[in-house]
């Protein structure tokens, strides 16, 4: 199974840049998602790796072979590049049946028909739709449709899938669904996969590495645990995670050997970390809302915006002076609206942001004054 590099890939329509000096290495086997808002360059990415759009500069190898280059004039068409391709609407040939659909890429490759047998019925097993075989795409779900078109798409065992989206047709239950059988097929056919996605659930759940990018420029590429507790910049936290981050604006008063002290929400704390970056005066608190629970002996006094009760969870926007906070509490539990509780800070996994540059500057925990003045005491 092959390796997929990317070296200052460009792509520029006119006067638009599509996608901006991309550096990128898809370890073999790895199921990589690229992810980010309409816009972004993630499916004019994945439409250069796989040969339907043509760079403007940059080189593209797979497994250690150029498929293009643009200083030695290489580009190769994607049947030369040993690729499969999942499209967004599945691109079933409606007029043919469920073998026939799978069967037909083995045809054009001039696969004798002992071996198209083989092959389809090990994809009718493998995607759980033998019961099928005999209906046409019209005859079927949108589920069993895109299961058909994953079939298809691997019979002719290509090195490399590429997902466009695939799952943006279904229904919430059917996404779900199919999510678990992706992340199952990944790990059964033992290939690289590469999904293309806005939906940061897909990412979180499905990737071996998250690639998140914003107008065409690569803002981390990381494990999805790694992105979600160490976002590189407020542009990834605030777009991984549901809800999103809260973002506290707060004043740089200081460095002490253990951390930081901080202005914000109309208090003073500390910062405490060992990895202080570069930050300025002006600087934002990166908040998870599971780490801003609302307890009796809270730190900050807010006032019950809304509650959105979930059953096995509650989101709770509170206002805290004109910063209003997005808390989640575990539970099927509700506030009235204006209603005055306490919040804290809790965890180690607190992160600050530079606010000019927007950069991470490190992660810690935050301790308020009183708890600060207790620890210095003992």
């Amino acid at each position: 199974m092959p390796q997929i590099i990317l070296e200052h890939i460009n792509k520029r329509f006119d006067k638009f840049v599509a996608v901006d000096d991309l550096n990128l290495v898809i370890e073999d086997r790895g199921f990589v998602t690229l992810l980010g808002p309409s816009g972004c360059g993630k499916t004019t990415t994945l439409r250069m790796i796989a040969g339907l759009e043509t760079p403007t500069s940059g080189r593209i190898l797979i497994d250690g072979k150029p498929v293009y280059d643009s200083e030695k004039g290489i580009n190769l068409p994607p049947n030369k590049r040993d690729i499969g391709f999942l499209f967004q609407n599945y691109a079933l040939w409606p007029h043919m049946t469920v073998y026939q659909n799978i069967a037909f890429g083995l045809e054009m490759l001039k696969w004798d028909k002992n071996r198209i047998k083989e092959r389809v019925q090990e994809m009718l097993r493998l995607l759980k739709i033998e019961q099928f075989v005999k209906r046409y795409p019209a005859e079927l779900s949108g589920g069993q449709q895109q299961r058909v078109a994953i079939a298809r798409t691997l019979a002719p065992s290509p090195r490399v899938l590429f997902m466009d989206e695939p799952l943006s047709n279904l229904d919430a239950k059917l996404r779900g669904e199919m999510r678990t059988e992706l992340k199952r097929l990944h790990t059964d056919t033992n290939s690289t996969f590469v999904y293309v996605t806005h939906d940061q659930l897909e990412a979180m759940t499905l990737s071996t590495r998250v690639c998140l990018m914003e107008t065409g420029v690569l803002q981390q590429y990381a494990p999805p645990l790694e992105i979600y507790n160490r976002p590189a910049n407020t542009f990834v936290a605030g777009f991984v995670g549901n809800p999103t981050m809260n973002f506290i604006p707060a004043k740089v008063l200081g460095r002490r050997q253990n951390g930081l002290k901080l202005s914000f929400l109309g208090h003073e704390a500390l910062f405490e970390t060992k990895n202080a970056g570069e930050v300025g005066e002006d600087a934002i608190l990166g908040v998870r809302p599971e780490f801003l629970p609302i307890s009796p002996d809270g730190v900050l006094e807010a006032a019950i915006y809304s509650t959105l009760p979930a059953g096995m969870e509650t989101t709770v926007k509170a206002s805290c002076g004109e910063t209003m906070l997005t808390s989640v509490v575990f539970g099927s539990v509700d506030y009235e609206v204006d209603s005055k509780v306490r919040m804290d800070i809790v965890g180690s996994d607190i992160m600050l942001f530079d606010q000019a540059t927007q950069k991470a500057a490190g992660s810690g925990r935050i301790s308020f004054g009183e708890k600060v003045a207790l620890e210095k005491k003992g």
